[in-house]
């Protein structure tokens, strides 16, 4: 199945936090959308990692996406070496996108840039015709996507784009709760955790609202690229 866009996620959830908006708004438009999880997110502080799952499967039917894979790397441990470039060579060239995002370059969670690295790695990887990968027992042609962008996460990293997605948040944050053992439950008997909290809930609002405010729209999310963004003509900028 060729998808336009893949979104790659460290953990579950980050997909959501990140570009959940931009997400909805790129199939709105009539793009076909997956998301590729590297670990079920073990380590976390609240929750479990079969809880992970549900919720992730939840939350992909809300946001509309295609499919929806976990490589099940290990939480707060997975490398960027030739072993986990190739599970991530497999799924470029399974769903051969034009279009990947992926975590921040550099974040508080050590996995985010591991994942950032690793997944821009095998981007440029998987397009060598003398790399050999099989999935099912068929050999797969090479494929290199076109363009990378990083969503931005925890730090206010400054973007070199944003996208706006103004009528697309409520949706977005149905995705974002679709995680309810993570997220802000004043009932839960769960530890605290740096993301459990009414601050950080309300904080994907105002960010939203703050990245809309700066090009005059909304809502919006913002974007790190890996090259330079080209347009047609001055007229094609917001």
């Amino acid at each position: 199945m060729k998808l336009d866009i893949v979104a790659f996620g460290a953990h579950p959830d980050d997909v959501e936090l990140g570009c959940s908006g931009t997400i909805l708004k790129e199939i709105s438009l009539g793009k076909t959308v997956g998301i590729v999880d590297l670990t079920r997110g073990e380590l976390g502080t609240r929750g479990s990692a079969e809880i992970r799952d549900q919720e992730a499967n939840a939350a992909a039917k809300i946001l509309g996406v295609k499919v929806r894979e976990n490589l099940e790397m290990r939480d707060g441990f997975f490398v960027n070496d030739e072993k986990h470039q190739l599970e991530i060579i497999k799924m470029l060239r399974k769903y051969q996108p034009e279009i990947v995002l992926c975590n921040a370059v550099d974040d508080r969670h050590i996995d985010h840039g591991k994942g950032s690295k690793l997944v821009s790695d095998a981007c440029f990887l998987s397009g060598l015709t003398r790399i050999a990968t099989e999935l099912d027992g068929v050999p797969q042609q090479a494929w290199r996507p076109k363009l990378v962008y990083h969503y931005i996460q925890w730090k206010n990293s400054t973007p070199d784009f944003v996208v706006d997605i103004t009528g697309f948040t409520e949706k977005k944050i149905a995705s974002i709760l679709a995680y309810s053992s993570q997220f802000y439950d004043p009932s839960s008997k769960e530890p605290e955790s740096p993301i459990s909290s009414k601050n950080f809930l309300e904080s994907l609002n105002y960010r939203s609202r703050d990245l809309g405010r700066l090009v005059g729209v909304e809502h919006a999310e913002g974007f790190t690229v890996e090259r330079y963004l080209a347009v047609n003509s001055l007229g094609d900028l917001k």
